[in-house]
């Protein structure tokens, strides 16, 4: 089932070669058609997230069959059908997780991984709540089982995920500690609900959380920066504490680790990706969200920051923020 109205080209941001910002420029592109199983999105906003910065350097190349335009979520409406799909409907505003696709004026997205769009919310906020939300859940409360009444250090609070984890792990009833790059950062987060924010410029992080939980440690770090962090990151946990870990900004490798502390304090340490994931399993992801956090972002309690808009043609520009790490919250396209 289709909408007549839907053109045959659209504009899409395209990585010319790999480089800086300045490689994403505009082309025109064949609006793609919805496999089955799959619907086409007219999008209105997709978020701007770390991995298409990856991407764009060549550093993290899309998976088998995924786009090569760049951009992991979306929000728009419904707009036709693959076989198969009864639901979302023509017309549904929905939000989703893709795998690419995202910098352009179209996008098809497997129906299991498109949630309505929150009441309230407008397509400039909702593009910015799959990537994070769906990485946050995964991370927080399926691998590291953060429970109501446990403490956890988010690094990078002032970022996409960071802002989303405090505020989650605060609804359901946690100890948010984080660390971030300023002391505006800091204030940022403490604002959005962090007991404690620490600025990792000026102090160090493993005494901090050694202070501020009596020499316990938390239960969970939640960690983006890999590399040397790793083994502080063994410090500062509780007795049968989790790390897990999600992205490596300081490297994927760990010089000299001591597993000792991973041994007498019991220990975990896991970590995950989302984008090579199957759809199966990501629509698990998707129906805990709207169970568990939709019904928070319906009633305000939870809510995407979204830091600045940038029209499509101005991705470069939206990379070039992000790159710069000044911003708190999401940066967002908007077609």
């Amino acid at each position: 089932m289709t909408v007549s109205a839907i053109p045959s080209r659209m504009t899409a941001i395209e990585i010319s070669e790999p480089g800086g910002p300045g490689v994403l420029v505009p082309v025109e592109r064949e609006v793609p058609e919805p496999a089955a199983g799959e619907v086409l999105v007219a999008v209105e906003a997709a978020g701007v997230n770390r991995p298409d910065v990856m991407q764009r350097q060549g550093l993290y190349p899309p998976p088998p069959g995924a786009p090569d335009i760049p951009g992991l979520e979306i929000a728009g409406a419904v707009v036709a059908l693959g076989d198969g799909v009864q639901s979302p409907a023509i017309g549904a505003r929905v939000c989703a997780l893709v795998t690419g696709g995202g910098y352009a004026e179209y996008c098809t997205a497997p129906a299991p991984l498109c949630l309505p769009v929150p009441g309230g919310l407008g397509p400039t906020e909702a593009a910015g709540l799959p990537e994070t939300f769906f990485t946050v859940w995964t991370n927080v409360f399926d691998r590291a089982r953060l429970a109501e009444g446990e403490s956890i250090l988010v690094h990078g609070g002032s970022s996409g995920i960071g802002t989303t984890a405090i505020q989650l792990a605060r609804a359901f009833a946690a100890t948010v500690y984080v660390t971030a790059g300023s002391k505006a950062k800091c204030d940022a987060c403490l604002a959005l609900g962090a007991d404690a924010a620490i600025d990792y410029r000026d102090e160090d992080f493993v005494e901090r959380i050694g202070a501020l939980t009596g020499g316990r440690g938390v239960d969970v770090v939640l960690d983006m920066v890999a590399g040397d962090y790793v083994a502080r990151n063994l410090k500062c946990l509780a007795v049968e504490g989790r790390l897990v870990i999600i992205a490596v900004q300081h490297g994927p490798k760990v010089e000299r680790l001591n597993v000792l502390p991973i041994m007498l304090k019991r220990l975990t340490v896991t970590g995950s990706t989302l984008r090579p994931r199957t759809v199966e399993q990501k629509a698990v992801i998707a129906r805990a969200l709207e169970a568990r956090v939709w019904p928070l972002l319906e009633a305000g309690a939870v809510k995407p920051i979204v830091h600045s808009r940038f029209p499509l043609s101005g991705a470069a520009d939206a990379h070039r923020l992000m790159e710069s790490s000044e911003h708190v919250g999401k940066i967002v396209l908007e077609a």
